[in-house]
């Protein structure tokens, strides 16, 4: 058992040493933030552990390594998300490049958990201060070329729903800050929009603020969960619906792109 153990661990060392980066500029880096449907709930299938040879991602331990699910660490639960079927599509669009992957999303974490200095007890983390901690090892690399965020069921309280909307906008700045990249685009998605799953008045209020993103923010964009699933808690996708997820995120960065 501890030589299997020591190998895998050689293994993982020799994958993340083996990855050959292209130049910064042909190197296009995403920052994945959000709660636990922007980390991923889905069961991993052998489609998400195969990478692709042109989608990397930064990994807990802050190495450049092949993208794979899961690729949060945020909680046990983690599974498949919408990144790497993003990045997929992303690459494809873009043959000339290589996409670069930063998770750094926390599940059941409320907006005012981004901020700088909160902890955060339930995962024991601190979600901006080790986003920041993040971005400053993976800036270096390459260049920034989007921003996804899909977070908000943790403001949907009675005493939270209706101070989302001017946080989301501070965070929004805030990110493009970190980032050093004032107009880089920002992607919000639809929390899930299940038929078993009725809306409460501060479900409406938190999606209202997503939808109107980009009328109050330029470069910003919302992607619809419309006709997704969950997976049977009637919080988190299925697997299947983070891959279209996914999807649609990397649709709206295509169009945001070519403009």
């Amino acid at each position: 058992m501890r030589f299997l153990f020591t190998f895998l661990c050689l293994m993982s060392f020799l994958t993340a040493q083996e990855v050959k980066l292209p130049p910064k500029e042909q190197f296009h880096l995403f920052l994945l933030v959000g709660q636990s449907n922007m980390a991923g709930r889905g069961v991993v299938e052998e489609q998400d552990k195969t990478p692709h040879p042109r989608v990397l991602m930064l990994s807990k331990e802050g190495q450049w390594v092949p993208a794979v699910d899961p690729m949060h660490f945020d909680k046990p639960s983690v599974g498949v998300g919408l990144g790497k079927t993003f990045a997929q599509i992303v690459a494809e669009a873009k043959p000339g490049v290589t996409i670069g992957l930063i998770p750094c999303a926390v599940g059941g974490s409320p907006i005012d958990s981004w901020q700088p200095g909160v902890f955060y007890p339930p995962t024991k983390s601190y979600p901006w201060d080790d986003t920041v901690k993040r971005v400053g090892l993976a800036l270096p690399a390459g260049t920034i070329k989007g921003i996804l965020w899909h977070q908000g069921e943790s403001d949907c309280k009675p005493e939270l729903a209706s101070a989302y909307a001017p946080k989301l906008h501070d965070l929004v700045k805030r990110l493009r800050e970190l980032v050093k990249a004032p107009e880089v685009p920002f992607i919000a998605g639809q929390m899930g929009k299940f038929d078993d799953v009725p809306w409460t008045t501060e479900i409406v209020t938190v999606d209202k603020a997503h939808q109107e993103l980009p009328k109050h923010v330029s470069k910003a964009a919302f992607v619809s969960a419309e006709g997704l699933k969950h997976k049977g808690d009637k919080i988190h996708f299925d697997a299947a619906s983070y891959r279209e997820l996914g999807k649609r995120y990397a649709e709206a960065f295509l169009k945001m792109a070519d403009k």
